[in-house]
């Protein structure tokens, strides 16, 4: 058996699932291209219909959805259902807004004719996705991609195999047809096997940087074009001038947001020092007001890590960080349950030599720094390996966004928290990768941009006609 689903809760086997055979892998590319072929000659508002019935299914399925996740994760049950009714959110916005964002565009040429740009299918894609939103992370990659006409290959986390074959099984029932896209229990050698093969044109990846590595080399090796979203240490910053009482009901429950294991969470509070006490005051009371439980009722409001390994990672770092000289002013104590619980901590004096200084924390955990001016506020912020997200909280939201400006993140947010939606790009620079996900960016990550030009007949007197070459008739 390879890929095992376990109830963090608990600890619990909730099923064993084997790895596919060669042939299987072979079988689901021949699909893939299959579908691909299929797709070429459909209409757009075809896959449109197809994609507006998944988000009403999902719906209809939200709660059987919610409960496999939260069983399979450990999130909470309302972040579970928030989940769903996410990707319910995305598949909507792709099947109404694609055919607009898809249409070719015109260049202004002096070359003879007319001139566009279309945006065409590349094929297969190969999406290797993570456990912490399996449902989220597989939308926001199928929706756009679906339009577009590009059929795909999942391998999702070997530790939620059910939330994977449940998801898939609720798009068959709204109408995606076999082969747009598979689910399979694939070793990392036959997602190079499926990188290398003709028929996939395209990776997709969410994960860690060491396992983006990985597979970027292999899609580079093979001349496939990739998108890579590889996590990070993303930065809260709260400016002298910030409203402390918005800051604080921000803080603490995003931090704590899916148990803390979340890539575009905040990771790094950066506060400045006029505010810093009131700060370290208000994420101890939200910290401490947490109650952990099972993840499945609704009054649980600090969830399990997602395994045994995860906590084992998690302390280990937390361990190394106070031997450098970090302190504790809250948490690193055990929760007296059986599950994968890891108490919420804060962490500062963290010095540049010591290595939490850039390492991500997957989990509750904070890191908090106090800085005297705004530009080392900025410095610190940008003097990370990472560059994903990012917040800035300022009591003017102009000069707010102008110290967004000056992060060097993919995505920064003024005054409030994190947000992802169908419309807005999701994605990072620096070692949290490249490429963008959902919005317009995402839609376009893997389409041909082919361009044709019309003509009449050819302009011999047009200088791009240069590129004929000299007329052999001519004497």
């Amino acid at each position: 058996m390879a890929y095992k689903s376990i109830n963090p809760f608990n600890n619990k086997v909730l099923g064993e699932y084997d790895f596919a055979t060669q042939d299987q892998l072979d079988l689901a590319l021949e699909a893939a291209n299959d579908s691909f072929k299929d797709m070429k000659k459909q209409d757009i508002e075809a896959r449109s219909k197809i994609l507006q019935n998944v988000s009403k299914v999902l719906i209809k399925h939200e709660d059987e959805l919610a409960e496999t996740c939260t069983m399979e994760m450990g999130k909470l049950i309302i972040e579970s259902r928030g989940e769903v009714e996410l990707c319910a959110l995305i598949a909507d916005w792709f099947s109404k807004h694609s055919k607009e964002l898809l249409k070719p565009d015109s260049i202004d040429t002096i070359a003879p004719g007319k001139a566009k740009v279309y945006k065409r299918a590349l094929g297969a894609l190969m999406m290797v996705e993570p456990w912490n939103f399996p449902y989220y992370q597989i939308m926001r990659v199928f929706a756009p991609n679906f339009m577009v006409g590009n059929s795909m290959i999942l391998k999702h986390a070997s530790n939620t195999p059910a939330s994977a074959e449940l998801f898939i099984k609720i798009m068959r029932e709204a109408g995606v047809p076999e082969g747009a896209i598979t689910n399979m229990f694939l070793t990392y050698d036959q997602v190079t096997k499926a990188i290398e093969s003709p028929i996939v044109q395209g990776v997709t990846l969410t994960g860690s940087m060491r396992g983006g590595s990985a597979v970027a080399s292999v899609a580079g090796k093979n001349v496939k074009k990739s998108t890579m979203e590889l996590g990070g240490t993303d930065p809260f910053i709260v400016l002298s001038d910030a409203n402390l009482d918005d800051v604080k009901s921000i803080a603490g429950r995003s931090r704590l947001y899916g148990a803390g294991q979340v890539c575009a969470s905040p990771k790094r509070f950066i506060v400045m020092d006029n505010v810093y006490d009131d700060f370290i005051d208000g994420l101890i009371s939200s910290f401490s007001k947490v109650k952990p439980g099972d993840p499945l009722n609704p009054k649980t409001t600090l969830a399990p890590l997602h395994s045994e390994k995860a906590k084992e990672k998690l302390q280990q770092q937390v361990n190394e960080a106070i031997e450098h000289g970090a302190k504790v002013i809250y948490g690193n104590k055990e929760i007296d349950l059986p599950g994968q619980f890891f108490m919420p901590t804060i962490l500062t004096n963290i010095s540049k030599d010591n290595p939490a200084y850039d390492t991500e924390f997957f989990g509750p955990v904070a890191e908090v720094y106090k800085v005297h001016s705004e530009q080392e506020a900025i410095d610190l912020a940008n003097d990370s390996s990472y560059g994903l997200g990012g917040v800035v909280f300022s009591g003017n939201e102009d000069h707010g966004a102008e110290v967004a400006a000056k992060l060097e993140t993919g995505m920064v947010f003024v005054n409030n928290g994190l947000t992802t939606l169908p419309e807005l790009p999701f994605g990072g620079v620096k070692g949290s990768g490249y490429g963008r996900e959902l919005s317009k960016l995402g839609q376009l990550a893997f389409v041909n941009e082919q361009l044709i030009v019309k003509s009449e007949k050819p302009d011999l007197d047009n200088p791009a006609s240069a590129l004929l070459g000299p007329n052999p008739d001519e004497k």
